[in-house]
């Protein structure tokens, strides 16, 4: 039996670091993790004509997510129903069906079974067609995003997103026709839990600093001045970290959207020129974080760098590695040339071979291989940083920490990742809408900070 009080603990912020090595501990994650939430699949720039299709992975399940013939997106298991074999073989395409080549079984772009060769004469015309589609899957789109969820019993895609959908639209419909994903995806496998690169984009901002130190004093500009962690960096300037229900949160620093752009001029006139617009849709607090630098993961395993424009997703195949998938983030009403600089920047920096990717996966494959250490895993990880300096915000929502660099985002995914480990149903889960921001108890903190701001500024 697993106990989760004892492998996280929020009231103290830490975790066990069995989390990141125990076999019992990963597979049930597939089942309530990944079994129960909304998963990243595809962008519908990659299914705009009927029969367009995506193959990708929910947990270790192979599935396909599809434009059917009549608009609407489908995703089912890629998995026959004769004897198991993949449907499909192909990373991506466009098909009037998907042919088994095992014993050449046919199905629809909906997944149901149309064809079976020899009906007739090996099955005496008695084979059950209607009961042999292949499993279906929840599917539906937020800002052309695609997500897949396996359990029928889970909150919509909306409601799974909650207060993280308000802090996407900044960037997703803020500005001009909204975004698209350039692929295909670069793919890597990295010997590391999949928990450790998530938590990292969730709010591990303590690193950049440190770990990205020599790539950041080359790059000098507005990320410069974080090189080496220094004491005289503009600590309580830098922006703020956030957490939201279910675990989804991100760190922003403020103004710094083109700071790892060499060629920048492109992208720095589009973020310009579309800044009113955020303003005057969503207004002045989310057109304050429009032009920042965003680390960000939508829970449990989808992680993106807004600015940067990097997004991953990041598939578990068991509890030591991963298969690391890479697109960019480009504006769709951004000139050809600037999308050609941003994918390439954000390669040169976050792609499989990437200057600042590089740097992360030593310590991502580091942080997990440490723990095949019997004594190593009696031990626990630490996130309290920054403890009883967030709270609730008047811009915005969720649980917002004092600085770009804390640890509030690591509570929030953690607090979240405890709770849905333990809880037997989404309902149970539900439950506690009301109280799940209460392991954040400074609930009057931005007040009085603000409060304090006011009267210096008299």
């Amino acid at each position: 039996m697993i106990d989760m009080d004892k492998l996280v603990d929020i009231e103290n912020s830490t975790q066990s670091k069995q989390v990141f090595w125990d076999q019992d501990i990963y597979d049930l994650e597939l089942e309530r993790i990944f079994g129960r939430c909304w998963l990243f699949l595809a962008h519908e720039s990659q299914l705009e004509k009927p029969g367009d299709f995506f193959t990708t992975k929910m947990g270790e399940d192979s599935v396909i997510v599809v434009r059917h013939t009549d608009g609407s997106l489908k995703a089912f298991i890629n998995s026959c129903t004769h004897r198991g074999n993949s449907v499909c073989t192909a990373d991506s395409g466009n098909t009037k069906s998907f042919v088994c080549n095992y014993h050449g079984w046919v199905y629809s772009t909906d997944g149901s079974l149309v064809d079976v060769p020899l009906k007739e004469k090996c099955y005496h015309d008695e084979i059950d067609m209607a009961s042999l589609s292949l499993p279906s899957i929840r599917v539906d789109s937020y800002r052309g995003f695609v997500f897949g969820c396996f359990d029928e019993t889970a909150p919509s895609l909306v409601d799974f997103l909650g207060d993280w959908g308000w802090y996407l639209d900044t960037w997703m419909v803020g500005a001009g026709s909204g975004v698209e994903l350039v692929g295909p995806p670069m793919k890597s496998i990295l010997k590391c839990n999949w928990k450790v690169p998530a938590e990292n984009f969730v709010g591990d901002a303590y690193h950049v600093g440190w770990t990205h130190a020599s790539a950041l004093e080359m790059l000098g500009g507005e990320l410069g001045g974080l090189a080496g962690n220094r004491a005289n960096m503009p600590f309580d300037e830098l922006g703020i970290q956030i957490t939201t229900r279910h675990g989804h949160g991100f760190g922003v620093i403020d103004h710094a959207a083109v700071g790892i752009h060499e060629k920048r001029d492109g992208y720095l006139k589009f973020l310009q020129d579309t800044l009113p617009s955020v303003a005057e849709k969503l207004g002045q607090p989310r057109a304050k974080l429009y032009d920042g630098h965003w680390n960000c993961t939508t829970f449990p395993n989808c992680s993106f760098l807004y600015g940067t424009n990097i997004f991953k997703v990041w598939h578990p195949r068991g509890p030591h590695e991963i298969e690391v998938w890479s697109w960019v983030i480009v504006h769709k009403d951004m000139d050809d040339e600037t999308k050609r600089e941003v994918v390439k920047q954000a390669a040169r920096s976050f792609g499989t071979a990437g200057t600042l990717e590089s740097d992360d996966g030593d310590n991502m494959v580091n942080s997990t291989r440490n723990n095949q250490g019997r004594h190593t895993r009696a031990n626990n990880m630490d996130s309290r940083m920054a403890v009883g300096y967030e709270g609730p915000h008047p811009d915005y929502p969720g649980i917002v920490g004092s600085s770009f660099i804390g640890e509030t985002s690591y509570r929030g995914f953690y607090r979240f990742y405890q709770e849905i480990m333990s809880a037997d149903s989404w309902e149970a889960i539900r439950a506690k809408d009301d109280q799940w921001d209460d392991c954040f108890p400074n609930k009057d903190y931005w007040a009085k900070r603000l409060a304090a701001k006011a009267n210096v500024g008299e």
